[in-house]
This record gives C-alpha cells, sequence and structure tokens, in this order.
C-alpha cells in the first residue's frame, strides 16, 4: 500500500503526540500488532504492542515536558522517512536532554509494521561527547 504524504504528516503527528504525552493506546493504535520497534540497531528490537506500550511507560517515569518536532519527511511506497528533533527534562536531574533523529516506518495496510530509529542526544549546555554517555534517550 503506498502512503500518501498528507497521510504520512499524520502518522509522524500522532507518533509525536504519543511521547509528549506518554499515551500508550495512542502509540500502539499506530502499529500492527507484531511490529518492530528498533530504537537501536545495536540490540533486539521490541515486538508487539506490550513491548512497546512498556517502552512508552518506562520513559513516563525518566522524561518529562518532552517536545517532538518533525523537520521534513518523505515518501517512498510504503516507507515513511523523516528527520526529527525530539528533548525532553530528564528525571531526575532536571537536564534537558536533545535528540537529533531519522526515522523510518515501514508500513502495512496503513500501520506501522516496522520502525527504526538512529539518532543522537546531548545534554543541554554540554558540547562535548561526554554529554551522551548517561543519556537512554529514546
Amino acid at each position: 500500500m503506498t502512503i500518501d504524504y498528507a497521510t504520512a504528516g499524520d502518522i509522524l503527528d500522532r507518533f509525536g503526540r504519543s511521547w509528549e504525552t506518554f499515551d500508550g493506546d495512542l502509540v500502539v493504535s499506530l502499529f500492527t500488532k507484531n511490529a518492530e520497534y528498533e530504537g537501536d540497531p545495536f540490540e533486539p528490537p521490541l515486538v508487539g504492542h506490550n513491548a512497546i506500550r512498556k517502552f512508552w511507560l518506562d520513559s513516563a517515569e525518566r522524561q518529562d515536558q518532552v517536545e517532538f518536532t518533525v523537520e521534513r519527511h518523505w515518501v517512498s511506497g510504503d516507507t515513511i522517512l523523516a528527520a526529527c528533533q525530539m528533548s525532553y527534562v530528564e528525571r531526575p536531574s532536571g537536564d534537558r536532554v536533545r535528540i537529533k533523529a531519522f526515522m523510518a516506518f515501514e508500513m502495512e495496510d496503513g500501520l506501522v509494521a516496522r520502525c527504526r530509529e538512529w539518532w543522537n542526544a546531548r545534554r543541554a549546555g554540554v558540547e562535548s561527547a561526554e554529554s551522551t554517555e548517561a543519556i537512554d534517550g529514546r
């Protein structure tokens, strides 16, 4: 199924809103039942609604004041590609964490079957690579 540009934008907006509000119901409504969510290319992906919902709930314990912005997105057949900016306040340190990311959503029947993220995070106000050492990010 080919996704059009406007539909891709809507999916990305809902994904961002689900993170900003830690809405587990909203996030799993975007994914197929057995979807794969790969936030770290060196770790096995999360698989299925329960794992994705747990990840969202765990993130809510570590993050506050989340902001998600899509800089630009593209559509190629049934794949949505997006360059994004994200930030949140880390609990309990109170540090603001900034993330630049690239995401790929592989779609099946209008739902995300596979999400892959590549990102780099930095604590606001810290300019060295040391700022990424303790960030668990997305």
